[in-house]
This record gives structure tokens, sequence and C-alpha cells, in this order.
């Protein structure tokens, strides 16, 4: 079974930066593809980036690109999500989620990290 670890949230003033980690575990994810998500209060969960496993494939939402960067450590089993020039709106719960190359909705979810820019 899947399991997935996010660490790293905190709070920071805007323009900060902050690191998040997802450890994967439970299988082996070498046709997988990683993904990063984000809740804010009031609002509805949203894509911010994926990597597939071999790194080659990256995607970001619009709002992160320049900001945000996804990596993969393979030796590890971990996705990281530099985060950089933090703005307040990037305030949510960010959650780790994993699905295979060939699915249309991930199905493995981590329990989410807190991210909070205060202004």
């Amino acid at each position: 079974q899947v399991q997935l670890a996010e660490s790293g949230g905190g709070s920071v003033q805007a323009g900060g930066s902050l690191r998040l980690s997802c450890a994967a575990s439970g299988r082996t994810f070498n046709n997988y593809v990683m993904g990063w998500f984000r809740q804010a209060p009031g609002k509805e969960r949203e894509f911010v980036a994926a990597i597939t496993w071999s790194g080659a494939g990256i995607t970001y939402i619009d709002s992160v690109k320049g900001r945000f960067t996804i990596s993969i450590d393979n030796a590890k089993n971990t996705v990281y999500l530099q985060m950089n020039s933090l703005k307040p709106e990037d305030t949510a719960i960010y959650y780790c989620a994993a699905r295979t190359q060939y699915a249309v909705q991930y199905n493995n979810w981590g329990q989410g990290t807190q991210v909070t820019v205060s202004s």
C-alpha cells in the first residue's frame, strides 16, 4: 500500500522560502507521477505541480511558475517542492499525491502540511 508523508511546512513572511518533502513508501514507483496540491481555507483543492518518477516530465500551475521547483530523489523515494518568493495567497495545506502514469486521477494522498505566509 502506498504511503505518502509530507514534511517541511511552516510559517514565513512574504518573500520567504520553504521546502516541502514527500517521502513515498509501500511499493516501487517507477511508473508513477508524483504531484503537489494545495487547499486554501474556503477554497477547493488545486493542482500545484507534478513530476514523473524519472524526473523527465514536470508541470506547474501558472501562478507558481518561476517561484516553485519540484524535484525528485529516486534513491530516497522523496519528492520535494522548493517554494521561493512566497506570497500570502500561497497560504494553504499542501498535499502530496501519487498516481500511475496511466491513471486519470491521483488515488494516493498524504496527510498534508500547513504553509502560512504572512504579509
